[in-house]
């Protein structure tokens, strides 16, 4: 997204005189987040807007130019990976491709080399060097929480060939025997569910208000408008609610992993 509005945002601030924690003292708001706002990462709340008009007295100007926050941006996956470094918890929804975080090189690879115009080899190293940094938030035992909702056809459709499959589901798997991430299947017999759309992760953190990436071809969405955030929120609920129980997952990701290998 462009940064115009958090540059003018942080020179209302500078030409007021205060530091970035004054500023969120008198917003009733979180340094980190203030700094989110100027750094073009986070647009605030229209509720945060106007606080902030009234804490620097721009009028309605904040909360009245407000960018839209929904609308696809050309590097449509930077901003929302930069959040994800930040998150106390992601949850994630594959539709078609297992999550990037908890991809393997080989699968990731296979991704990345179906691309359209298609990537050089350099192109294609760096995008799976990336990838793989972002996995790195798993090397903490702990933090973040991460859930994955995992549509049938994400653990079926042979990415790359089948012993690359094999070997990516058995990586979530000896994840989830971990206790490191929570994975759950939607399976074909569900028929329609509420995020048959497309892909979702969403994201909470310490001190901000939560927010939601959505993807399609070609095009990413940040959502951080409450309202939006709880729509999203709510519709993973309700398919988490018709998933498989963890250890029906587990045992079925297992068997999908042995149907794979079989075929290899």
């Amino acid at each position: 997204m462009s940064n115009s509005y958090g540059d003018w945002f942080r020179e209302q601030r500078l030409a007021a005189g205060l530091t970035q924690q004054e500023l969120a003292d008198a917003a009733v708001m979180t340094r980190s987040h203030i700094a989110h706002i100027e750094a073009g990462r986070r647009i605030p709340s229209k509720e945060d807007a106007r606080r902030l008009d009234r804490a620097l007295n721009t009028g309605n100007v904040l909360s009245s130019f407000l960018p839209d926050s929904d609308v696809a941006v050309a590097d449509y996956f930077e901003a929302a990976r930069l959040l994800e470094q930040q998150a106390l918890a992601i949850r994630e929804f594959a539709l078609a491709f297992i999550p990037g975080i908890l991809q393997t090189e080989r699968y990731a690879r296979a991704v990345l080399s179906t691309s359209f115009p298609p990537a050089s080899e350099e192109e294609c190293d760096r995008l799976v060097v990336t990838r793989l940094e972002r996995a790195k938030i798993l090397d903490n035992p702990v933090h973040p929480v991460i859930w994955a909702l995992l549509d049938e056809s994400a653990l079926r459709r042979t990415v790359g060939v089948p012993g690359v499959m094999a070997e990516q589901i058995m990586h979530i798997v000896g994840l989830m025997e971990r206790r490191r991430v929570r994975a759950h299947v939607l399976p074909f017999g569900l028929g329609v569910h509420p995020l048959m759309q497309g892909m979702l992760t969403l994201l909470r953190f310490e001190d901000q208000p939560p927010v939601a990436y959505s993807e399609g071809i070609q095009v990413g969405k940040i959502h951080d408008s409450p309202a939006m955030v709880d729509r999203l929120e709510n519709a993973y609920d309700l398919a988490l609610g018709d998933a498989m129980p963890l250890k029906e997952s587990l045992a079925f990701m297992r068997a999908t992993a042995r149907e794979h290998g079989h075929r290899d």
